[in-house]
């Protein structure tokens, strides 16, 4: 982490690496299957190319590893790479430890928003909260439904 002109600088990766073994990768492979042969004993032609579709998708995100993104924080907001997140379309925000990987919550004003999670050091947490603890207020973050989702499936 290097502060600069009243900003605060750190890198990160994207998202948390979970470990798979062989197991998981065979569980996988054998629920598709399984939904495949429902879908064609059915003749859900759609439906078949969807899941054969997911299943590659799922096997591809999860052995690609994580990106390294390079954050900003200062007055106009959270630069990632070269996306900027202004304070103002942002309600609140939150910290959630999860397995020693730390992270902020910002949680949109738009209804339909995703919120955005973004991981920090903890030797620099402090200071990050304490900059977005200046613009915006501070929730309490629980993991919904599709992140405990997630988190089981080690996705």
């Amino acid at each position: 982490m290097v502060e600069s002109n009243n900003a605060i600088v750190w890198d990160a990766e994207e998202h948390i690496q979970r470990e798979k073994n062989t197991g998981w990768y065979i569980g996988l492979i054998l629920i598709g299957a399984i939904f495949v042969a429902l879908s064609v004993w059915q003749q859900w032609w759609t439906f078949t190319a969807l899941v054969v579709l997911c299943i590659i998708s799922l096997i591809i995100y999860s052995v690609r590893p994580p990106r390294k993104l390079h954050y900003v924080l200062n007055e106009k907001g959270l630069k990632e790479d070269n996306k900027l997140f202004e304070y103002k379309d942002f309600k609140a925000f939150g910290i959630l430890n999860e397995d020693n990987n730390y992270s902020i919550i910002l949680i949109p004003r738009k209804r339909f928003a995703p919120r955005v999670t973004v991981f920090f050091p903890k030797d620099s947490g402090e200071k990050i909260v304490d900059a977005f603890g200046a613009r915006l207020p501070m929730e309490q973050i629980k993991l919904d439904a599709i992140d405990r989702l997630v988190k089981f499936l080690r996705i």
